[in-house]
């Protein structure tokens, strides 16, 4: 049986088992608690697999361990920031966002607001920051079938990307929060295992001896000891030093400002629940980011990471399946083949899920902020609210489908910094301010949220990643004169600054009002339970 053979069957079954899983939830949906929030029947545990499941996207099973077998210590600097942004996310937001709102981000905000300006601005942002997420994912999906199927071809690399489309809209219109939940705990544990499975091979290549795996790795790479020490991709130069400072501001705030990770919150019965979930969520995380360490080093140690090589030219997005399958014994070889074909299938439900869980999110916003409260002015029923909902998963599909298909050059863990800073920048300052400030009020939130979206987004399109440098989307274009890749050092402030400016601008009686009553909420809990009946 050829690799390919046996890679498509994986596939296969991957699939179908998330489309059986899908349209048993289904069978046990009605209404729309269960659409967006699964009823509310999760446990702790069956939540953080869940919140683990969508939060270890492809940027980092497939792009940090590429970052690390290419940049060394370097990069295993994303590894850290992803894991510190947990930090952030329970002890700040989790907990009181749980207390203080229904379905979506918008309606902590909207509590004590007026609904229609502030819903219109956080459904923006959510629908901006979910595409730039899924287009990372969709691109990761296309890299990875045609390594796995060999096809060269680009209308075929096109085609997996359309399919990947609809089955993400299937997942959101049949399964809901529901069938979407349960393919994320289905594909933790898939990849919890295939990560360790891989992790205890590459240390057992090496007795379990971690500076003989790091000494191979320094070698092997021809960098020796600088492979192994600060400064091979950031510090050269100021320039190099202060991005690195700002992707770190764009990754350890923005988890908390993502859109599809503050949803996750709301599945649960209780607070006691959600922080349960919170902890769980980091075990896993962590672990899974200690893990990446051996993966990428590993792949360094073991693979020929030179410029021209195949980890270098995928921009380190094949480093983990290449690494899977030398452990296994090799290419040409029968375990070397299961365990390529096993990895690429997990990272393949890796994708699926991450997907579902975007495109949930993005439609949920659009059906209660913009659909439910702004046009029909509140005056909408479930059963519409939910049709609205799964239309616009078709929708947001199909633009996912169009943005990706041209973006397939762009590398993963780029794309996915990019959604993060966007998510700290429009999304943590409103978030943050109205739970901790009693005078913030609508203007001030519409102003954090619009300020933060439009200054990262124009700094990204005047920044080196568009333009004026070899690795841009427009190679041949300049119209660079941002020197920094990620601008989160700059928009994340902005977005607080425009929070406070809009807020000390005007006065809303009204919203300080209410404070007292969404501070009580948000820190006891006492009254969560009310809102969800309405």
């Amino acid at each position: 049986m050829s690799t390919q053979t046996l890679t498509a069957t994986l596939f296969i079954a991957v699939v179908l088992l998330t489309v059986a899983i899908t349209f048993w939830a289904s069978r046990n949906s009605s209404g729309a608690a269960d659409f967006y929030a699964g009823g509310r029947s999760f446990s702790g545990f069956q939540n953080g697999l869940a919140v683990s499941g969508d939060y270890m996207s492809a940027a980092s099973f497939l792009g940090i361990s590429g970052l690390i077998a290419l940049n060394g210590y370097d990069g295993f600097l994303y590894s850290i920031g992803f894991l510190v942004a947990w930090l952030i996310a329970l002890l700040l937001v989790a907990e009181l966002l749980r207390n203080s709102g229904r379905y979506t981000m918008a309606d902590q905000l909207a509590y004590r607001m007026k609904q229609r300006p502030v819903r219109t601005a956080a459904a923006t942002s959510t629908v901006v920051v979910s595409i730039f997420y899924l287009l990372a994912q969709m691109v990761g999906a296309g890299a990875l079938v045609t390594l796995l199927l060999d096809v060269q071809s680009e209308s075929l690399k096109a085609l997996t990307i359309v399919a990947v489309g609809l089955l993400m809209i299937f997942y959101v219109t049949v399964g809901g929060m529901k069938g979407t939940t349960w393919v994320q705990i289905v594909k933790a544990v898939l990849l919890m295992t295939g990560t360790v499975l891989v992790t205890v091979l590459v240390l057992a290549k090496f007795g379990f001896n971690l500076s003989e795996l790091l000494g191979a790795a320094a070698q092997n790479t021809g960098k020796g000891q600088a492979f192994l020490e600060p400064g091979l991709k950031y510090g050269a130069t100021l320039t190099s030093q202060i991005d690195f400072i700002s992707l770190a501001i764009a990754l350890v705030l923005g988890t908390a400002g993502l859109p599809h990770i503050l949803i996750r919150f709301y599945t649960v019965p209780t607070a006691k629940a959600a922080r349960t979930s919170v902890l769980w969520a980091i075990t896993l995380i962590g672990s899974f980011y200690l893990m990446t360490l051996a993966l990428g080093f590993g792949a360094a140690a073991l693979l020929d990471t030179g410029p021209e090589s195949r980890v270098a030219t995928s921009g380190g997005n094949l480093a983990s399946p290449l690494l899977a399958e030398a452990v296994g014994g090799g290419a040409g070889t029968t375990g070397g083949a299961v365990l390529l074909a096993l990895i690429s299938a997990v990272a393949f439900a890796t994708i699926l899920a991450v997907v579902a869980g975007l495109t949930l999110t993005s439609a949920s916003s659009v059906a209660h902020d913009l659909y439910a409260t702004v046009f029909k002015k509140g005056a909408a029923t479930e059963r519409d609210e939910v049709r609205v909902a799964r239309i616009a998963a078709f929708g947001i599909g199909a633009i996912a489908i169009a943005l990706a298909i041209p973006a397939q050059k762009l590398n993963i863990a780029f794309l996915v910094a990019l959604a993060f800073a966007v998510a700290a920048s429009a999304n943590l300052p409103s978030i943050l301010l109205n739970l901790f400030w009693k005078r913030f009020n609508t203007r001030g939130a519409t102003w954090a949220i619009y300020g933060g979206l439009v200054s990262c987004v124009v700094l990204v399109f005047f920044s080196p990643v568009v333009s004026g440098s070899e690795t841009a989307l427009f190679t041949n274009a300049n119209w660079q004169w941002f020197p920094l890749s990620n601008p989160g050092i700059i928009s994340v402030p902005l977005g607080f600054f425009f929070g406070w400016l809009g807020t000390v601008t005007s006065r809303e009686p009204e919203a300080e009002e209410k404070y007292l009553e969404l501070e009580v909420r948000a820190f006891t809990g006492a009254g969560a339970e009310g809102a969800i009946q309405h």
